[in-house]
């Protein structure tokens, strides 16, 4: 299903007729137009068959995705299984080739990596939901872009969409496959010329553009998304506009002998945290009608700047996580349930499991299981059916049991109304308009 959905909150005029009396006298007026508190409009294009998604993966294979999801785990003796020498203090592992995480054991491993775990994740996910939508793979920073810092964004993709306008399960889970074959490939650790591990900076912004790029994201016959995972802060922007040490710049590289790694040319630049180009990235993105997921990936995103940055693009890649109750925002996090947001609005996952359900809430989302049932955003459901207004290809059509009627669970199109919009394709698509008047 393509969905073009335009939420208007303003005043707007309704129309009703009203007689006053007053005594023994009758005033007949014309038809006034009360004022309402606001109007939401949902305008959607129904294709209901040959209609699945295009969910394009941006991952990123960022050096710091060898470090520990948890550097401090320990085993059932109280050995710090990821630091060395099995102490609290000692070098946390994955910080240097020469001294990798132990991932060895039942997967994602005896010290489970941020790419271990993510390998772990993908592998389930792609294998048990390959054919919901059709997924290709795009992984960053590019390491045959010719940039010497390991900081290019993505110049190509891994794995293309399918290249067929088929639907059918079996393509969609070859497809998926592959991208499963290419992410289990990358290796945490190696030495082996040729073989890709996770290596480099965080090029987000200028990878997302790239995104932008491709044609193949930018048909109106399927929904597009960009399904970004990430671990770490958006930097190598080589025309990042007030470098180091400017106060606008936010170093993301740490320090070496306590002096910034940003003091040295060209990371007064590279190093400095791209929240601003990101997130217009991820705008341009949705003003070309393609939705960013952002799972971030890592323990320490749960506050401060990293926080900040994914929640901003997950915000504006307009796919923020729903609630109803602070409960449905998982722990630590609330429901702003005026708006029926999470304040986390991107997904987070700390280890292997945490991604997997973060995945799973994701294909719940995109999926469209029930074309015939058209819902409302929190807060914007409409009070009653008589304040309702749809229109199925551009013909006003009245409530009935043949064509629709306001439910607690939204508007429901019935009888030959449903039948049509199942019966729907890409090349014979069922346009849905409808107008909604809240009054309080």
């Amino acid at each position: 299903m393509r969905a073009k959905l335009t939420l208007l909150r303003a005043l707007v005029l309704g129309t009703i007729g009203g007689v006053l009396a007053t005594g023994c006298q009758t005033y007949d007026f014309e038809p006034v137009e009360p004022l309402a508190i606001s109007q939401t409009t949902e305008t959607r294009d129904i294709r209901a068959r040959n209609a699945k998604p295009n969910l394009m993966m941006l991952v990123d294979t960022s050096g710091s995705m060898t470090l520990p999801v948890n550097e401090n785990l320990r085993d059932s003796s109280g050995v710090y299984v990821c630091r060395r020498g099995g102490t609290s203090t000692g070098e946390i592992c994955g910080m240097s080739d020469a001294f990798p995480c132990d991932t060895g054991g039942a997967a994602p491993g005896r010290c489970p990596t941020r790419w271990t775990s993510l390998q772990h994740a993908m592998g389930s996910f792609l294998t048990s939901s390959g054919s919901i939508a059709r997924i290709g793979l795009a992984t960053y920073p590019d390491l045959k872009s010719g940039n010497a810092y390991n900081c290019g964004g993505t110049t190509g993709l891994t794995v293309p969409l399918p290249t067929t306008d088929s639907d059918d399960a079996a393509t969609l889970a070859a497809n998926a496959a592959e991208v499963n074959s290419k992410l289990q490939a990358i290796k945490n650790t190696s030495s082996t010329p040729g073989v890709q591990k996770p290596v480099g900076g965080t090029p987000t912004n200028e990878s997302l553009q790239y995104m932008l790029s491709l044609p193949e994201l930018k048909t109106d016959a399927r929904s597009n998304f960009v399904l970004l995972l990430t671990d770490g802060l958006p930097n190598c922007n080589g025309q990042f506009p007030t470098p180091y040490p400017n106060a606008s710049c936010s170093c993301t590289l740490g320090t070496l002998s306590g002096t910034s790694l940003c003091s040295y040319d060209p990371y007064d630049k590279l190093g400095c945290l791209d929240n601003t180009g990101s997130v217009d990235a991820v705008k341009a993105l949705k003003k070309a009608e393609i939705q960013t997921i952002v799972v971030g990936f890592g323990a320490e995103l749960a506050t401060g700047a990293g926080t900040d940055v994914l929640n901003a693009m997950a915000q504006e890649g307009g796919f923020s996580r729903t609630c109803k109750v602070n409960a449905d925002c998982g722990t630590g996090d609330t429901c702003d349930t005026a708006r029926g947001l999470c304040g986390r609005r991107f997904y987070q996952a700390a280890n292997a499991d945490e991604l997997a359900a973060a995945l799973r809430a994701i294909s719940e989302t995109i999926q469209e299981t029930d074309p015939c049932l058209l819902t409302f955003a929190a807060g914007q459901a409409p009070t009653s059916q008589e304040l309702v207004v749809v229109y199925v290809n551009k013909e006003r059509l009245s409530p009935g049991a043949d064509t629709w009627t306001l439910t607690a669970g939204g508007l429901r199109f019935t009888g030959s109304t449903c039948e049509r919009i199942n019966a729907s394709t890409s090349a014979n698509p069922v346009s849905i308009e409808v107008r909604a008047v809240q009054q309080r």
